[in-house]
């Protein structure tokens, strides 16, 4: 399921947009975050259907070498662990994976060249080659070399992030997410795993789905009230010279620390925080610790954060 961490940056971004007038009504901004949110889930299949479409481009080599008109003896016995990889069948046989792929028509077909880069970069690594010399190997060494491929192969590599930014304009900031989705999906494969059996769904549950929609709403009908405590605790900075993210994202902490009584004021602070470090500029962390600190301990004080729920009564 898409994390927390990532629907608070769709929500970030929409409202980012919203306010620099790209959209003229909440409806359209909300249309906006779904759609948003739905790409993101696009990613996490589209993953899988790469690592299938890797999959087939070595096995197509493996058949060219075998044609040859003098093939050598490795081309007729080559080594064929890699390519019969039995995580390979249990994506490629999971009913959800696959109708997922037709339904939206998600395809590799466009992208060669891209395959063949990564099918090279792979074959290249020391843990590849580790994994193709092992004596033995269990099902547990077979998930992880696929684990391994997303977490090493794509994340930083210049050519993969240029064809995801081809292909949507939403996938700028979901490919680390989506790929630990990916990889949590992976590990909980089992060696007997039935293709009726669903990957992650886009939401964990419905309250998830309704904090995206909720905080997005929430934060516009409080903007002004926010914008107001946030300039009464920066008196002393030149209001211009403050990042619009800063005052946006202080907006979002705030409204989630009081309009969202299950979350900790903990969870809240730190995710806004952590946020910030990728979201502004470099002195933005510091600055909303700074300011968002005074406005809890003050709301603290005055008894106008309410936490409700198992372990949130009282919370300090």
């Amino acid at each position: 399921m898409i994390s927390r961490r990532l629907l608070r940056i769709k929500v970030l971004q929409i409202l980012f947009a919203f306010y620099r007038g790209e959209s003229d009504s909440l409806a359209k901004a909300e249309k906006e975050l779904l759609h948003s949110i739905k790409k993101g889930y696009d990613m996490y299949h589209y993953l899988f259907l790469l690592l299938l479409e890797i999959q087939d481009y070595a096995e197509k080599r493996i058949d060219l070498a075998r044609q040859k008109l003098m093939p050598t003896h490795e081309d007729l016995h080559p080594n064929m662990r890699f390519v019969e990889n039995p995580v390979f069948q249990i994506i490629r046989e999971n009913e959800s994976i696959q109708d997922y792929l037709t339904y939206h028509r998600l395809s590799w077909v466009n992208y060669p060249e891209l395959i063949k880069k990564l099918y090279q970069k792979i074959t290249a690594s020391a843990y590849y080659e580790k994994y193709m010399e092992l004596e033995s190997v269990d099902f547990t060494a077979h998930k992880q070399v696929l684990n391994t491929i997303l977490n090493k192969e794509l994340l930083n590599f210049e050519d993969f992030e240029l064809s995801l930014e081809e292909q949507s304009i939403y996938w700028n900031d979901d490919l680390e997410f989506m790929v630990g989705m990916a990889v949590k999906t992976i590990k909980k494969f089992k060696e007997e795993q039935s293709p009726s059996i669903p990957v992650l769904p886009m939401f964990k549950d419905d309250e998830d789905e309704d904090f995206a929609k909720l905080l997005l709403r929430k934060v516009v009908v409080k903007h002004s009230e926010n914008k107001e405590i946030i300039d009464s605790y920066t008196k002393n900075w030149d209001v211009d010279r403050i990042a619009g993210m800063d005052i946006l994202i202080m907006e979002m902490a705030l409204t989630e620390i009081i309009e969202f009584p299950s979350i900790p004021v903990k969870v809240s602070f730190n995710e806004y925080i952590e946020i910030s470090k990728y979201y502004s500029t470099e002195q933005s962390s510091t600055f909303i610790n700074g300011v968002l600190d005074k406005i809890i301990t003050v709301y603290r004080s005055e008894n106008k954060i309410q936490k409700q729920g198992r372990g949130l009564i009282g919370e300090s």
